[in-house]
């Protein structure tokens, strides 16, 4: 298994932001080829937020990478595909 791992950067008015992910971005993802599971975090007292979303083979990880677009009002900091070394 791989992960793309995304660090980004939350507007001040992240609402919209939110909306889109979660009616638009995640649906999306999921559809993905090989798409195991899938975690967005926002982090406590930073307007930053992180996912990690898991796919069967470094392949599939590497094509969704590819086809990342973030939520308007979300600037992208990194992304990042690496191999699932432990899992629980």
């Amino acid at each position: 298994m791989h992960a793309v791992v995304v660090r980004a950067n939350l507007s001040d008015d992240d609402s919209a932001s939110l909306e889109e992910l979660r009616e638009q971005v995640v649906p999306r993802v999921a559809q993905a080829p090989g798409f195991v599971a899938g975690y967005w975090v926002r982090l406590e007292g930073e307007k930053q937020g992180a996912s990690v979303i898991v796919f069967e083979s470094e392949d599939n990880a590497r094509g969704a990478a590819g086809q990342f677009q973030p939520p308007e009002g979300v600037t992208l900091e990194s992304i990042e595909v690496g191999e699932v070394v432990a899992n629980a």
